[in-house]
């Protein structure tokens, strides 16, 4: 029998939580990654580890029994994390972060956070900007280095990027939308609906790549750069929106619910990643943030010789 430290780590999001969505919410990932990883454990173990009801789940005999265990299997992973930490504790130095809206908003403060007390020698001095400022940055070595929407990245020849999430982009709608009772929703479909649109993080300039792809274009009424506003306005059904699942939460500041759906037509994903100039080398405090990123997420840590790529 064998599982992952992802499955692990997904399992104890939802036991804390209490809900599926609140968990997928918490590590950026969608609901369905989160119920496939716990189903793989329960299949695996031969036992239920949670009870389904409508408020969300709880933990059986057995999960309680499990969740010890998990959380000194992570506790474990964790000190093996700080073995690096560890290796940089004569490492000191500022590394200068660029960071867009929406990384700043719904991404980056927790592990700025744990970076900070696994790398107390290094600070970071970081600054929102938009994308146009940050690849500039880059470029000109004001910034050593952007937690950012690599998605949306133009200048790829001097600038390399890593990406580190994959954030699905789903229709946001109010809980009594009609479309809920449809068995899909198409582009089409949403064409025919007064549109919220985000303008944020150039979030209008990517739709707009989408929808270019199909003979519709969204019936937009309202323009905002707030999040808050798209799912407020969503919530109380003054109209529809797409948008990522990192910024997706289930209720407006007025407590009303919004329910997202999957389209039948392909959505580009919003990726989240690291970048920086291909055409510099990057100090020890630029690498220690880099390979803590890599680690605290589970995503694949590049060779060395990738970095100026």
């Amino acid at each position: 029998m064998s599982f992952s430290f992802r499955q692990v780590k997904y399992f104890i999001a939802a036991a804390e939580t209490g809900r599926i969505s609140q968990a997928a919410i918490d590590l950026h990932v969608s609901q369905s990654a989160i119920t496939t990883a716990i189903k793989g454990l329960e299949e695996m173990m031969d036992t239920k580890l949670f009870e389904r009801h409508a408020q969300g789940v709880s933990l059986t005999y057995e999960g309680h029994q499990f969740l010890q265990h998990a959380k000194h299997i992570t506790a474990a992973v964790q000190e093996a994390m700080r073995v690096p930490s560890r290796a940089h504790e004569t490492t000191k130095g500022t590394v200068k972060l660029a960071v867009s809206y929406t990384v700043a908003g719904y991404f980056l403060p927790i592990y700025l956070a744990r970076f900070a007390r696994s790398f107390p020698g290094i600070r970071i001095e970081f600054q929102e900007a938009d994308r146009d400022d940050i690849e500039e940055g880059l470029i000109s070595g004001r910034f050593d280095l952007a937690v950012m929407l690599v998605s949306n990245l133009r200048d790829q020849e001097g600038i390399g990027y890593e990406t580190l999430i994959q954030s699905r982009r789903r229709l946001w709608l109010c809980s009594d939308h009609p479309f809920l009772n449809m068995p899909s929703v198409s582009l089409h479909d949403v064409s025919k609906e007064p549109y919220i649109m985000l303008s944020v993080d150039e979030a209008s300039n990517t739709a707009q790549r989408y929808w270019n792809r199909t003979p519709y274009l969204p019936n937009v009424i309202f323009r905002t750069s707030s999040v808050e506003a798209v799912r407020s306005m969503v919530a109380n059904g003054t109209g529809i929106a797409i948008l990522s699942d990192m910024v997706y939460r289930p209720w407006s500041l007025e407590g009303r619910r919004v329910e997202v759906l999957t389209l039948s037509d392909p959505i580009p994903t919003m990726d989240v990643g690291l970048a920086w100039n291909r055409n510099l080398d990057r100090s020890g405090p630029v690498d220690a943030f880099c390979e803590f990123m890599h680690l605290a997420l589970g995503s694949e840590q590049p060779q060395a010789s990738e970095f100026k790529k």
